[in-house]
């Protein structure tokens, strides 16, 4: 009887058929991984805007407007650097300063990019309910809009190395491709966090003590040749700490005498690519199969 009564009388045909001739699909239906990222695609441009009017409404209520995306990484700079280069006195090293100063604009693009993807579904339900549009977009412009904040902190890197005497010298091309990897990892974490973030609106609140966690075992406040005290398997797994290998990629790239912890530079190369394909790809694929899920309930 049920079966019967899903039969189109004119034509024979179950309601599944009818839908099927006539094109029809299940409303919110998840569309292909190949179709998802040529939507996506076709999106860029909304992506980029939306970074953009993103970068600007966050320092609209500023009266010194986008100054603070300079000044707020400098003020960062100076106080760690009163704290372990002066109280402390970890300046044991070689142009402390920009050392110290290159870990923290590196270590701040991730941390900044994961704070603002934690919340990139969670925060804008108003956008997902009322327009459709492929829901990957918003943690992207999210980490866009970090990225083009990382161009701003980058301007000031270079004015600290410089002041700080080191001398400019063809290595400092390859923070390009290492800022790229970074971008790409970040992205996907960013992704991950962000299907985290839409079902469990606590991590947000979790996500601080993570991140100055991650920047503790990262080198970011003093020597990476610190870590060569621990046991031997310890340093190992700290040497594939993704944020460790960018962080040591610019600072390879910008300063003359950076310690490394890895003494292979093929090898950082290496590291750094294949966290960017695997949080790339992985965080792609993790927040595509959660598409249908967004903005409900």
């Amino acid at each position: 009887m049920a079966d019967t009564a899903l039969v189109d009388p004119e034509t024979g045909l179950t309601q599944a058929q009818l839908a099927a001739r006539h094109g029809l699909r299940v409303a919110g239906e998840r569309p292909s991984l190949a179709e998802y990222s040529r939507r996506l695609w076709s999106y860029r441009h909304f992506i980029a805007a939306y970074a953009n009017a993103k970068l600007v409404a966050s320092y609209s209520n500023a009266k010194l407007g986008q100054i603070w995306q300079v000044l707020t990484p400098l003020t960062n700079a100076l106080v760690y650097y009163l704290i372990f280069g002066v109280v402390l006195a970890q300046n044991d090293m070689p142009n402390f300063i920009a050392y110290l100063t290159t870990g923290l604009f590196i270590f701040n693009f991730t941390q900044s990019a994961v704070l603002a993807g934690t919340q990139s579904i969670s925060g804008n339900l108003g956008l997902i309910r009322a327009l459709h549009f492929p829901r990957a977009s918003l943690p992207l412009a999210a980490t866009l809009t970090q990225f083009q904040q990382l161009l701003a902190s980058m301007i000031v890197l270079v004015g600290i190395v410089l002041v700080t005497g080191e001398p400019i010298t063809l290595k400092w091309l390859m923070v390009v491709p290492a800022l790229l990897l970074q971008a790409v990892f970040n992205a996907g974490i960013v992704m991950v966090v962000a299907r985290m973030g839409a079902k469990a609106s606590d991590l947000k609140q979790v996500m601080p003590f993570i991140l100055r966690t991650w920047m503790y075992g990262s080198g970011v406040l003093y020597s990476v040749s610190l870590f060569e005290r621990l046991p031997g398997w310890a340093t190992t797994l700290v040497q594939f700490n993704p944020m460790l290998v960018y962080i040591e990629l610019a600072r390879y790239s910008l300063l003359e005498q950076a310690p490394l912890l890895n003494e292979s530079l093929a090898q950082l190369w290496l590291v750094g690519a294949a966290w960017a394909v695997l949080a790339g790809v992985g965080g792609f694929i993790y927040f595509w199969r959660g598409e249908q899920e967004y903005g409900r309930g």
